[in-house]
């Protein structure tokens, strides 16, 4: 089969518009243009149609990249050729080469695109795909409620009072960037004039800030803790705690998640929200990168928090011993079992991938001397265990 190494960009621009394209040799196989303005690369071979949106960044100037993912098509396969429109409507779509780079990748620059910001999705064998490596493409997962409680889960959300989850940008002095978190404030607290104390609760490595208050069900089993008298009224920060350190090394983020925690998250909550500003009423809680990230900012700064739980994690399992040793526990015992009132390592037991190297990590704070307190339940490295330990430290916390 002779490949052309082409395929043509198909912008519909108009309310409604919808129309068919064929491609020579797929035997009259046809494929809608989107509606409403998504954008869509439409490419084929003889046996396989594929109707692609190879754009990824349509908001920066046009530059539009697709990556090859697997759906049982190989991009290496396609016999590309131009789409005719079988209408008379030419005048709604624009049609741009795509050009393909020796790694495989699509791209394409579609010209005269206005400021602004574009919904877009890939549509394979007819079925609407989201962009795998689009900027937002983490948050758009569905999620799936199983429940053989019937909705009586400790995270199921019931007809109790409801408290808000805020989306909050603030600028990091110590990234010179926008950044972004989330916060849950109890049922009243806008009618309130308390002062609460705060919980920062951190997710793990691929996630987002949004991961705690989707999948983790953080709100809910917040309100329903509340709503039975289970726990005290808090504050409840998700910071996010990815950053892009260029190399790809994620023990990198780390240092930089502690410190834009101390000069940014932290001075940017207590400025906006009603806290109780002080050790006694601060605790911090991250699970698996996240939990590395909690101990690197509780053991480097013990005197501003009280209660401390690491959850799936501990030291980097790259090179335990040079990281535990950064943080001078033996010298530094005194300070740690004095400042934290709580310090909980959780494991979802055996199963858990983080397990070995937790317990491995265990025996240099047994060696200082230091206390604390380690928990397991069966549950592995999943949101399964991450939601009961959330149920569990929300009703231990000051």
């Amino acid at each position: 089969m002779t490949l052309e190494e082409k395929c043509h960009f198909v912008l519909g621009t108009g309310m409604g518009f919808n129309r068919d394209v064929k491609f020579p040799g797929t035997a009259g196989a046809t494929y809608a243009i989107p509606r409403l303005g998504f954008p869509a690369i439409y490419c084929a071979d003889g046996q396989q149609g594929l109707r692609m949106n190879a754009h990824r960044d349509f908001d920066s100037f046009g530059k539009a990249v697709a990556y090859p993912f697997g759906f049982g098509l190989s991009y290496t396969t396609f016999a590309l050729g131009k789409p005719s429109v079988e209408e008379s409507d030419e005048k709604y779509v624009v049609s741009v080469e795509v050009k393909k780079a020796s790694n495989g990748v699509w791209s394409v620059t579609v010209p005269q695109v206005k400021d602004g910001v574009y919904r877009y999705h890939f549509v394979v064998d007819g079925v609407n795909v989201y962009d795998p490596v689009g900027t937002a493409a983490r948050e758009t997962s569905a999620l799936a409620y199983v429940s053989k409680q019937k909705g009586k889960d400790f995270f199921a959300q019931k007809d109790v009072p409801h408290g808000a989850v805020a989306v909050r940008y603030y600028h990091s002095k110590a990234l010179k960037a926008t950044r972004r978190l989330h916060v849950w404030t109890p049922a009243g607290y806008e009618n309130s004039t308390d002062r609460l104390p705060v919980l920062y609760l951190i997710y793990g490595g691929g996630d987002t800030d949004n991961s705690w208050p989707g999948v983790g069900c953080a709100g809910d089993i917040l309100d329903n803790l509340l709503a039975e008298g289970k726990m005290k009224p808090m504050i409840v920060v998700m910071p996010n705690g990815s950053i892009d350190t260029g190399d790809g090394n994620m023990m990198g983020e780390v240092p930089l998640f502690a410190e834009d925690m101390i000069t940014g998250i932290i001075p940017y909550i207590e400025s906006n929200y009603r806290v109780v500003a002080d050790q006694d009423h601060r605790a911090m809680a991250g699970l698996s990168m996240g939990g590395m990230e909690t101990l690197e900012t509780t053991l480097r700064h013990p005197d501003m928090f009280r209660y401390v739980w690491v959850l799936s994690s501990s030291f980097s399992p790259v090179d335990q011993q040079k990281h535990a040793e950064s943080f001078k526990l033996k010298e530094n015992a005194g300070t740690i079992n004095r400042c934290f009132k709580q310090f909980v390592f959780t494991q979802g037991g055996p199963e858990d991938i983080a397990y070995q190297n937790c317990k491995e990590a265990l025996k240099y704070f047994d060696e200082a001397g230091i206390k604390y307190e380690f928990k397991e339940a069966p549950g592995g490295h999943t949101w399964y265990t991450w939601r009961a330990n959330l149920y569990d430290l929300a009703q231990k916390l000051f």
